[in-house]
């Protein structure tokens, strides 16, 4: 529900451009086709990002694979490394794994299970919840700014020709797309930043709550600089790609590698 909800708020946003914003292009060619363009890119970026963030893996763990036949299989090839296995869903549990209430699974760098996603955010689709955060935060901004923009405008020309509808309707549209705007940009920047200040600090929000990364070996927690846990979550050196939501990131092999 939380997921569809999204996209009828963002299917909102597109009445609203439609309906209202767009009949300012008689007055304000310029001002109006920058805007629409700027709106729809946005709007296409944090749609695919939703998608990508639902529809990736974010790093299962296989399913009743802890069994004594392959504990022993892997102690071999890995020597006296210590081996978890989760009771709840019986799999190998790698490092930094923990197991999800709601998907009923092991998830790698698990970071929290999100319902705006109905997906949990993990090592493989961190870099699209990331984006998805970045791109709504940067559209409600702008949608702030055009309703701010149109609402003076039609102040100014007393509701004439500033809209396909009534006068109320119109003032209707303008103040709930104002107030979604403001919710969603401040609720998806505390997001975003959040999310960029647990990747720097290489600690996921469930490692933060329980205090994980207390025991982890110190050469371990500063083996890689904040610079280069961004290079490892959005994939490789700075480029485009990093705000490209089609592109994958890297993701870490499986602490454990072995033959089945």
């Amino acid at each position: 529900m939380c997921a569809v909800v999204t996209w009828l708020l963002v299917f909102y946003g597109q009445v609203c451009v439609f309906l209202v914003m767009l009949y300012s292009w008689e007055t304000y060619p310029f001002h109006t086709i920058f805007n629409f363009i700027v709106f729809e890119s946005f709007s296409v970026l944090a749609v695919i990002s939703h998608l990508k963030t639902m529809t990736t893996d974010p790093g299962a763990v296989a399913k009743g694979d802890c069994t004594d036949e392959t504990i022993e299989r892997m102690q071999l090839i890995n020597g006296q490394q210590t081996i978890y296995k989760c009771q709840k869903c019986a799999s190998i549990k790698p490092d930094r794994a923990h197991h999800c209430s709601v998907c009923e699974r092991c998830i790698r760098r698990m970071d929290h299970h999100c319902p705006w996603v109905n997906n949990c955010v993990g090592e493989g689709n961190q870099k699209f919840f990331v984006l998805f955060t970045m791109y709504i935060a940067l559209l409600s901004m702008h949608a702030l700014y055009w309703g701010v923009w149109q609402f003076v405008l039609c102040v100014g020309a007393e509701w004439q020709q500033c809209s396909s509808l009534t006068p109320p309707a119109t003032t209707l549209l303008l103040i709930f797309l104002l107030f979604e705007s403001i919710l969603f940009a401040i609720f998806t920047s505390v997001m975003f930043g959040t999310q960029i200040s647990s990747i720097c600090n290489d600690e996921t929000t469930i490692e933060s709550m329980r205090s994980r990364n207390a025991n982890l070996d110190e050469d371990e927690r500063s083996r890689n600089n904040a610079w280069k846990n961004l290079q490892l979550v959005f994939g490789g050196p700075f480029s485009v790609r990093w705000f490209n939501p089609l592109a994958m990131p890297f993701v870490a092999r499986p602490t454990f590698e072995y033959s089945v």
